[in-house]
């Protein structure tokens, strides 16, 4: 696990506003965070995961210059055990002789493809890791960037998780730490929309599921993407 980088400025903050984000360097996570921010919030650390996904560094370097551009701490967090079960359970995003699944503009996933590239619990995962940093750095909310139009086919971002997760954290935190989704309501072309506003552009993100120089643009993650982006 690295070391934040960026000293942290949320102290300042009361914890309801004082967040800890999962910023997976994607188009959701990025507006987020931003919407997050926009509305008055703080951030005081941004955790991106390492589960040896295939696109784990282009992830990385994307959510490290969000944070680097507005100064708020950023931590990798290295998952070595969930990379194992994903492995074992034949998840497309990690095992890599496996091939990834691809749809069409019309039709960029289903539940076929989503049971491809799942991991075993993943934002499960993310949501308690995220929450045990924010009950030791005085911040009383998790942010992550879920989505309505997901939500379709990955149950782990619908607004049913997101109360679910919280009510879990509010018996598992001493802190009553809480989730918050300021994406979850909006689908694809509405965060698209929302990051325009923001003035975040397609290459200050990395929505594809590979790790290649260039977007693969046949994955999930980029059709939907080019969709909402009109490209």
């Amino acid at each position: 696990m690295t070391q934040p980088r960026e000293p942290e400025r949320a102290a300042a903050h009361p914890p309801q506003t004082t967040a800890v984000a999962l910023l997976s360097g994607g188009l959701d996570s990025v507006v987020a965070c931003a919407l997050w921010l926009a509305d008055g919030g703080a951030i005081a650390r941004a955790l991106t995961f390492d589960y040896r996904q295939r696109a784990v560094e282009r992830e990385c370097d994307a959510a490290e210059r969000f944070c680097r551009k507005r100064r708020i701490a950023w931590q990798r967090v290295e998952l070595p055990w969930l990379a194992e079960l994903a492995q074992r359970a034949g998840s497309a995003l990690v095992a890599t002789a496996r091939e990834l699944p691809a749809g069409t503009r019309q039709t960029p996933g289903d539940e076929q493809s989503a049971a491809a590239v799942w991991v075993p619990a993943r934002n499960a995962v993310f949501v308690a890791s995220a929450a045990a940093f924010a009950e030791t750095l005085g911040a009383g909310v998790v942010i992550a960037g879920f989505n309505r139009e997901e939500a379709a086919t990955f149950p782990d971002n619908s607004a049913a998780f997101v109360d679910c997760a919280t009510a879990m954290l509010a018996l598992g935190t001493r802190t009553h730490v809480r989730v918050a989704s300021p994406t979850q309501p909006l689908d694809k072309p509405g965060i698209v929309a929302a990051a325009r506003r923001l003035l975040i552009r397609p290459d200050d993100v990395w929505s594809c599921y590979r790790g290649d120089p260039l977007p693969c643009g046949r994955c999930e993650s980029c059709l939907r993407s080019a969709r909402a982006w009109g490209g």
